[in-house]
Order: C-alpha cells, then structure tokens, then sequence
C-alpha cells in the first residue's frame, strides 16, 4: 500500500484509455503478440474496462493516477492523404476493397500505449525547473507514425502552464531519428523530488554502429535519444546511453520495456536486456547519487520466450512511502510456471525493496503485445505542478464512475477486423470522443473538432 498524500513530489502514472476501435490487426512486425493474435476478435468495452479497474486499483492503494484519451480513431484524413476521396462512407468501402491493410492502420487503437506518447523530464533535472515532454515520432510503423500531432495537442492541453511545462517538437520522421518515447527511456534516482539520472536504451545507430537484429527491426535510434536529451537541457553527467541486446529484439523485444523496468534505484532487468551490460551498470552506479540497486534476472531462470510470453518486465513498479516497492504484473506472469517461480523466489525473497506482487488482467491489451507498463506514461509532478494541471485527468472515484459509464454508452462488445469498414463505427468514435474531451475538460484536441 502506498500513500501519495505524504509527500508533495509524485510520480503520477498517466494511463491511455483504450478506444473504441480496439482491434487485433496484428500491425506490430517484431511485437510476438500483436502479430500471432492478428485477426481475433477484440472486445473494446472489455479492453477500456480492464484499463480503467487497473487505474482504479492503483488508485485506490494510494498511488497517482492519470487518464490519457485515444486518438480519433478511424483516421479517415490520413486515407484521404493517401488518394481516397469521397463521403467518409466511400472512402472507407473503398479502403476496405483496395487496400485493407491501410484501413486496419487508421483504425489502429495502439495510442493506448501511452509509453510510447513521449519523453518527460521531470523538473527537478532540468536548468529551467520546468517539466519538459518530447512526442514520439513512432515512425517505424504507418499505425502509430498517425499518432505524434494529436498526441502533441492533448499533452499540451493539460499540461498548458507555460510557468511549469515546456513541449518541445517531435524529431523528423526519418529513420536515423526513429523515437518510441519512454517504452526505452528510465529515470534512476533516490526520491522522486531528487535528481535522477535518465538511462536511454537504442537499438541501433543511425550513423554507424556493427551490433544489430537480424531478425526484427530496432525501432529507438541512438541519435533519436540523444537529441531528445538535448531538446530537455540534460547534460552527460545526467544521461547514460546503452544499447539494447540485439538478440533480444529478435526474440520480440521490441522496446525496452519489454526486457527491464527501473523505479528510484532499482534496475529490474532481464540478463538479456543490454548489449554491454557491466559498462551499463558501471555508468549508471558513476552517475547516480543514490547507489543503484540492480536486480538481474538470468536466462536460466527466463528464458527469452517466457519473458516475452508474460511480459514481467513490462511491470509497473511503483514506490512506497516505507522504500518497499510493490510490481504490478499481468495475469500472464501467473501462467508460466518459471516466470511466477522467479517472482516468488528471485525477486520477493531476494535482496531488494520489491516486498509485494500484484496480478492485473489486462488481456485485451496483452494479445496486442501491451502490459501493464505500456499503458501508462509515467510523470513526476510537484505539488504546485500538479495543481497546474488543466481538465478533468487526476483519477478520483467519480470519474472513475463517469468514464466506465462513458465506456458502456459507446462501446462495441465485439469487433471483427471486417468491421472496421463500417461507417456507423466511425461516427459512434466520434460521438464518443468528442462527449470524452467534455468530460475530461481538456478543449477540443481532435481533428474532426478542430475543423
């Protein structure tokens, strides 16, 4: 248990609703999951339910909790970029007939995972003591490269005090600045309101470099990392860059977050997780103020499949007010007989400040390759930050009632990748956006209310 109300500098967890097009496309080349779960039948209500009991139960043991919306969803402008014109009803049809895979793209509901929204520096580490967020261009898929505008407006929305946050552009959407935002990015620190060393994770070098995948692309570029430091003032005596196992991107490890999580000064990682990783820790541990408590998993323990099957380490771990920390899993992590093995005997008994498990259900993600981790952006706020904070987006029990009211109105129970080219799915998105925005009191952020 948690309790946030004794301190005045919080990490809050912004969560990504899940929206209404929540689908199994399998987009995701080199996410496992999402690729062997393409053509299911996804359950939207269901997705957005988990999502919201997960918050609820973070919130209601004491920890912060934000709530981030899905993107305008199907992105019938990027079809008419793309040649298709016509009523939305045409354009749709026709994208179903001529080019299905571009139609399943736009309907994508993978905004839900909001490590992937963007970078925050919080402001303890910046020279102007502002908050600092970076979007993710996500340029190495079509599905998410849609993302970045709307993603900039609902982020610069709530957090519009220019006193207190400061939004910096989107990197080129090239290759050589390819940016997939926190999922490879960790802040290592004492507490939240002390200075933090942030530990940047590529997975190949634009301009160089001899080690990558063979198998599976790797979508974090070395010179996309650095200039996102760059763009929040962080010097070198704050930032540590490394470079993710290559083998372990061709195992389906398609972001950091998938092979390690790190919370204060516990590094929790897979022995799999980085291609140099004694120089990594030895950076780390010269950086820190706080000496850094690594807690390494072996291969022998998890094997790469099992760790990509159950996700465990993209956990959520979060900090308590007595310096134990408690790990949010997937219910995936109680399935594999050595992965709850080694939770049970490697990291709750080892020698660590990880005292507590918790199992979440949050299959509707899971099988589009997403856990408990990719749902949230985590974010460190004073309390003078916070009550800067524009709209309806802390997570209390009323919200909590209105936004699962908001779900049952407005969502589909079952959804068929077919079913994308139906026009009335369109408007019942829009519909239930535009009341969402209203809502949570965060303006107009979607295009179609943008005009």
């Amino acid at each position: 248990m948690s309790d946030v109300s004794n301190c005045s500098v919080w990490e809050v967890n912004f969560d990504g609703l899940v929206g209404p097009t929540h689908n199994y496309s399998g987009l995701a080349h080199g996410n496992v999951a999402s690729m062997s779960h393409g053509g299911l039948i996804s359950n939207p209500r269901e997705g957005a339910l988990q999502g919201l009991l997960k918050m609820k139960s973070l919130m209601g043991a004491g920890y912060a909790q934000g709530v981030l919306p899905p993107q305008q969803r199907p992105d019938v402008g990027a079809l008419r970029d793309l040649g298709f014109s016509g009523s939305n009803r045409e354009v749709l049809t026709r994208a179903a007939a001529e080019a299905p895979q571009l139609l399943r793209a736009v309907c994508s509901a993978s905004s839900m995972w909001t490590a992937n929204a963007g970078t925050v520096t919080p402001s303890i580490d910046a020279a102007d003591r502002r908050v600092h967020f970076t979007p993710a261009n996500l340029q190495s898929s079509f599905h998410r490269y849609l993302e970045p505008q709307t993603t900039g407006r609902v982020l610069q929305a709530i957090f519009r005090d220019e006193q207190h946050f400061a939004h910096h552009p989107v990197l080129p959407a090239t290759p050589a600045f390819s940016d997939e935002g926190a999922a490879n990015h960790t802040r290592l620190c004492g507490e939240y309101s002390e200075p933090g060393v942030h530990l940047f994770v590529y997975g190949r070098q634009a301009f160089g470099g001899e080690h990558k995948p063979k198998r599976y692309p790797a979508r974090q570029t070395l010179e996309a990392s650095q200039a996102v430091a760059r763009q929040h003032g962080l010097t070198d005596v704050q930032t540590v860059f490394a470079q993710q196992h290559p083998d372990a991107i061709d195992a389906g490890v398609f972001h950091n977050d998938v092979i390690a999580v790190g919370n204060g000064a516990v590094l929790l990682y897979h022995e799999m997780a980085f291609l140099e990783e004694e120089r990594t820790l030895d950076e780390l541990r010269a950086k820190m103020t706080t000496p850094l408590i690594p807690v390494r998993v072996p291969l022998e323990a998890v094997s790469m499949e099992d760790a990509v099957a159950s996700y465990l380490f993209n956990s959520q771990l979060l900090s308590n007010p007595d310096g134990s920390m408690t790990l949010v899993v997937p219910g995936e992590c109680q399935e594999r007989e050595a992965v709850w093995r080694t939770i049970q005997d490697h990291l709750l008994a080892g020698n660590n400040p990880i005292n507590e498990v918790i199992v979440k259900d949050v299959k509707q993600s899971m099988r589009n390759g997403g856990g408990p981790a990719c749902l949230r952006l985590r974010v460190v706020l004073s309390e003078a930050e916070r009550a800067a904070l524009t709209g309806r987006v802390l997570l209390t029990e009323a919200l909590f009632d209105d936004l699962t009211a908001w779900v049952n109105r407005h969502y589909r129970d079952r959804l068929a990748p077919d079913d994308l080219a139906d026009p009335q799915l369109a408007e019942e998105s829009l519909t239930a956006l535009d009341e969402l925005t209203q809502l949570l009191k965060i303006g107009s952020v979607y295009p179609f209310q943008l005009g």
